[in-house]
């Protein structure tokens, strides 16, 4: 699991500069940025926060994402 603090300064690699780039987690194993939509997995307790990796769940409905995500 992810810890609080962690997610508290986590941002959005491809919105920060931009944007606020705030990411919520949904489903207990997925990162959402409120900007873009762009969706980061977290395997192993580790979040994947590369913009490439968020770009292949852009257009997944946060409901369909699966659970555990892929690994790598």
């Amino acid at each position: 699991m992810v810890s609080q603090e962690l997610l508290e300064i986590l941002r959005c690699p491809a919105c920060v500069r931009e944007k606020d780039g705030l990411l919520v987690l949904s489903r207990e194993s997925w990162l959402v940025c409120q900007d873009c939509g762009r969706k980061y997995p977290i395997v192993d307790d580790i979040p994947i926060m590369l913009i490439d990796e968020g770009d292949k769940w852009v257009k997944t409905a946060v409901e369909a994402l699966p659970v555990p995500p892929p690994s790598r």
